[in-house]
């Protein structure tokens, strides 16, 4: 059985909805930024870019295991990179125009976070480079 297919990943169907006072109250002023309005944060600049810790990265809104360390690369960008999820119903992807150009977002598929983008440019074997967020991300370290 393939590692991504062994983490559970709790039902989309149990979406987490939260009004923004809600998630102003449980998340930074930057964390709100970055997760619940799709911002970023500046390159080589997010706690998690360099991070060589093992164990899983989960949703920093809805505690969801999104990445698994054992999938995380160095791509050179300045954010933590990944060349797939710990399960492909951890997350969502959609269509972005911003900044004149077009690009695939990626949300946490149980509450909608921001957690980045995904680009074709990846090492194999996905080919897959999803760039990511650590504002959008808390890493739960291997015991």
């Amino acid at each position: 059985m393939d590692k991504a297919q062994q983490v559970e990943v709790p039902s989309t169907g149990d979406k987490v909805v939260k009004s923004d006072a809600e998630w102003r109250a449980q998340l930074s002023p930057d964390e709100f930024k970055i997760a619940r309005r799709a911002g970023t944060e500046r390159a080589f600049t997010g706690e998690y870019w360099d991070t060589k810790t093992k164990g899983v990265y989960n949703c920093r809104c809805c505690g969801t295991p999104l990445f698994d360390s054992e999938t995380k690369y160095d791509s050179g960008t300045g954010w933590p990179s990944f060349t797939e999820p710990v399960n492909t119903d951890a997350v969502a992807t959609k269509q972005d125009r911003s900044w004149f150009m077009v690009r695939t977002e990626v949300l946490c598929a149980r509450c909608d976070a921001h957690l980045g983008h995904v680009f074709p440019d990846g090492p194999e074997p996905t080919g897959l480079r999803f760039c990511l967020n650590s504002a959008s991300l808390d890493l739960e370290p291997e015991e």
